[in-house]
């Protein structure tokens, strides 16, 4: 059994709020957040040492590791402390907001020695089976792949409804607006989790990345974007990414010379900072997210290498970073 702490109470950490309450392997100990309420609803749940500075919770000696579930802009800052204060760590996606701090994190988690994770729920969830279907050989040779995942964004802050059905106007985190603190924006936040998905299925050889972005919404950077990529043996992949629907949509399409397949992910659960519910057992055993973790404590308790380490992570951004260079 490890002890668990939890930095970052928003959408996505009250996630891993709730499904790290279900794992066997390891005890959620402690969580820091500079909301008063995030800490509140923690220690509702048991949770003892809730700390409105997360360096506080880090000097924890009782905690071997830790969920990073903050804005992008402090992933580097985060992971690289983190590290010197030898917890392993599960970093949300994108790994940093670029690629030097991405390399940052690699060399400061190699030189304390601490395991590394990129959450990539996708890898965890039915896309999962299209690895399967490469593998046998059933699809032959793929020539190419359309990858979808689009979404509300940023904008999924407001997608939450009132006791009477109406609509409630949340406000969105001002850094959601902002490049420097974000690092880019449709493509790498959505597109991160298609390329890693891709990379996986036919390996990490590219040779060209090209990207096409779009500003509908006219905000500092891309809410739309297509990315080709160029694989060295031999496929092409197309994504299609964006924050323009209030219904997502992620499915990834493969043509094979042999067969065809298409998939999608299931959207059951819809997250909002308001509407997140604890989910039950049997529910939150069935998410990617759960699985995800799940995967990780296993990796840490028994010592096992992790496939999507900050090493991975940082050939996304690499990725990321050469399709935004040969943007039209």
């Amino acid at each position: 059994m490890i002890n668990l702490g939890l930095i970052g109470m928003g959408d996505v950490g009250k996630i891993h709020f709730y499904n790290s309450l279900h794992l066997e392997n390891a005890r959620l100990v402690a969580v820091a957040d500079i909301s008063r309420r995030a800490r509140r609803l923690a220690k509702s749940y048991g949770v003892k040492e809730a700390y409105d500075d997360y360096q506080k919770l880090l000097e924890n000696r009782n905690i071997d590791c830790v969920i990073i579930a903050l804005p992008n802009f402090l992933h580097a800052e985060c992971a690289t402390m983190a590290a010197e204060f030898g917890k392993h760590m599960l970093i949300e996606k994108p790994l940093a907001r670029d690629i030097e701090e991405g390399k940052q994190i690699v060399a400061k988690a190699r030189k304390s020695g601490v395991q590394t994770m990129v959450g990539y729920p996708l890898r965890f969830s039915q896309l999962a089976r299209l690895k399967e279907e490469i593998s046998s050989g059933r699809l032959g040779d793929i020539t190419s792949a359309l990858a979808t995942h689009i979404s509300y964004g940023p904008f999924y802050h407001r997608a939450t409804s009132s006791a009477k059905g109406t609509s409630v106007p949340i406000p969105v985190p001002s850094w959601r607006f902002q490049v420097d603190l974000m690092g880019g924006g449709a493509l790498i936040d959505l597109g991160s989790h298609m390329i890693n998905l891709l990379r996986w299925f036919f390996g990490d050889g590219i040779s060209s990345a090209k990207a096409v972005l779009g500003h509908r919404f006219n905000m500092p950077f891309e809410d739309q974007a297509y990315c080709f990529l160029r694989f060295k043996q031999g496929t092409v992949a197309i994504l299609n990414v964006s924050w323009c629907s209030v219904k997502p949509v992620t499915r990834v399409e493969l043509f094979g010379i042999a067969d065809t397949v298409s998939m999608a992910m299931e959207h059951k659960h819809k997250f909002s900072a308001r509407n997140i519910l604890p989910l039950r057992k049997s529910v939150a055993e069935s998410s990617p997210w759960y699985k995800e973790l799940d995967y990780f404590v296993d990796c840490v308790v028994d010592d096992l290498e992790i496939p999507l380490s900050a090493e991975d992570g940082l050939k996304d951004l690499e990725i990321i970073s050469l399709a935004y260079r040969n943007q039209s």
